[in-house]
């Protein structure tokens, strides 16, 4: 570590410059952007005059967060095979979006996901159930970025003390406020593509340069990567981390479960689906997402297990014990190591690349869930549809500034947990809150209003409460409060339990509830589902 923070400093200029070229680049597409937003559509959807080629690079940017970035490739490094369930879940992920919400989500909505749960419900307790469970859904996938963000520049900078760890948080909170209020989806779009690109070539660089180190054999690579963890041949196979007791085994189910099913309902992605004008561009913009993610969690199998060989898990421990700093560690030891101008080059350039993806993914997610408390619970609930648009978007603005002071709040508690594995916490919040009302509202005639209700609540209210009493809060080495000691929960991620209670709770609810489904209703919403016809 102290190796590492002397090359960074050395070379500090060479980073802050690099730094300073991105956030001017994109506040300069920002500001361009938000002379071109003028009404309500073109803030939440950018006007939908997106193509599907740019929504999918705009989609991947979206996803492809720090956690992917910074977090797999430190799992991997850690544990092997088991870190690269991540990827090969977060992948996975995508055919359940595909096939399931991203068409028919497109064909019924506006500009949230509340459109489509409150087109044959009652607007109001559906609005505000899907709100709220929008808005703490994103706080958790934004204390990933946050964490990641206050790792990487510490990192850099050659810094170490808390107080420079927070306050390139409270930068990050800054920059992405002004993204979202300034530039709407469209200046937040832009920012993805151009994320999304960075991302997948500094990626490819490095994994050609691992590769390279190999003679392009990845069976050389595996086994240095065995040899270096300590582990020999177990780092390859599963159960470092997910196979030492039937608890753990337990984990990795429920991490698979939240994975593979919480794309469908995370807000930031499903918000995405608006921004095109038809639905075969809707499909069109999935199809690219899916080849563009999929290259890039291939590409991670090269980062995590060249971090492993090259690095070796106890120097990334050394810098950072959750594994987030192990990839820029990974381009300084590509580039030549500690102290070299060719590692201090790579290591900046990597990391300006990381702190884009974290800038891209925090000011979409803000976005996602400011445009819900504006749409949903200012215009629908608490205005009853008669705020006129310039005040919506006027509270959206607003909104972002507080949620991004809540981020930033929480943020600074969470630096100790692995950035991957906070993300997984977001997944498991949103597959068991939204996912169950998504796909009950679009294919299940019966389905009514305290159903809807029942769902949001019981899967948000499980999640939230079984992660605050787990090792993830208390009770361990890497928790948010290690010293103190008050889980009960026994499993990291909560999805095993909390998916299926989401479901359930949709399902007694509405069998359970006197009132009855408007069928003509469901008949209209199940036409403008599968054709498109009568979407906005």
């Amino acid at each position: 570590m102290i190796q590492l923070a002397s090359a960074a400093s050395d070379h500090r200029g060479l980073t802050m410059t690099l730094f300073g070229l991105f956030v001017a680049a994109t506040l300069g597409i920002t500001i361009w952007a938000g002379r071109q937003t003028k009404d309500a559509a073109d803030f939440y959807a950018g006007g939908r005059g997106f193509t599907g080629f740019q929504n999918g690079l705009a989609i991947s940017g979206d996803y492809m967060s720090a956690a992917s970035f910074l977090g797999i490739a430190g799992a991997i490094a850690l544990f092997g095979y088991d870190g690269f369930l991540y990827s090969i879940g977060f992948l996975v992920a995508w055919l359940v979006a595909l096939l399931l919400v991203a068409e028919p989500l497109r064909n019924s909505g506006r500009y949230t996901m509340a459109d489509v749960l409150a087109f044959r419900m009652r607007q109001r307790p559906v609005r505000t159930a899907a709100g709220v469970s929008t808005i703490v859904v994103s706080i958790f996938y934004l204390l990933a970025q946050m964490v990641g963000a206050g790792s990487l520049v510490a990192l850099l900078l050659g810094v170490s003390g808390e107080g420079a760890k927070r306050w390139t948080i409270v930068a990050v909170g800054a920059l992405m406020v002004i993204y979202v209020a300034i530039g709407g989806m469209k200046g937040t779009t832009w920012v993805q593509i151009v994320k999304a690109v960075l991302l997948i070539a500094g990626t490819a660089l490095m994994t050609v340069l691992v590769l390279a180190k190999y003679h392009f054999n990845l069976s050389s690579l595996l086994g240095a990567a065995s040899e270096a963890s300590g582990k020999g041949a177990a780092f390859l196979e599963p159960g470092l981390k997910y196979g030492t007791t039937g608890t753990t085994k337990l984990d990795f189910l429920s991490l698979g479960l939240a994975l593979v099913l919480g794309t469908a309902g995370l807000p930031h992605i499903l918000v995405r689906f608006y921004t095109v004008p038809t639905a075969k561009a809707a499909r069109k913009s999935v199809l690219w997402a899916i080849g563009i993610i999929g290259g890039f969690y291939l590409m991670t199998l090269a980062l995590g297990f060249g971090a492993a060989a090259l690095v070796g898990p106890k120097a990334i421990k050394a810098s950072n014990a959750a594994g987030n700093t192990a990839a820029p560690l990974l381009a300084q030891e590509l580039g030549g190591g500690a102290g070299s101008t060719g590692g201090a080059i790579l290591l900046a350039v990597i990391s300006a690349v990381a702190f884009a993806t974290i800038l891209a993914v925090v000011a979409g997610l803000t976005l996602a869930s400011s445009a819900s408390f504006a749409h949903d619970l200012w215009a629908n609930v608490i205005r009853r549809g008669k705020a006129p648009e310039k005040e919506e978007v006027r509270s959206a603005k607003l909104a972002a500034v507080a949620i991004g002071a809540i981020a930033i709040l929480l943020s600074i508690f969470a630096d100790k947990l692995n950035a991957a594995a906070l993300v997984a916490l977001a997944f498991a919040v949103a597959a068991s809150a939204n996912l169950p009302t998504l796909l009950y509202s679009l294919f299940w005639k019966r389905f009514n209003t305290t159903g809807a209700v029942s769902s949001v609540y019981a899967g948000l209210i499980t999640s939230v409460t079984l992660v605050i009493f787990s090792t993830v809060v208390s009770g361990g080495k890497n928790s948010l409060f290690p010293h103190s000691d008050f889980h009960w929960f026994p499993l990291e991620n909560p999805g095993l339990v909390s998916i299926p209670v989401g479901f359930l709770a949709g399902w007694i609810g509405t069998l359970l509830s006197k009132e009855t489904a408007d069928p003509a209703k469901y008949a209209e919403l199940e036409v403008r589902s599968l054709t498109g016809l009568g979407a906005h």
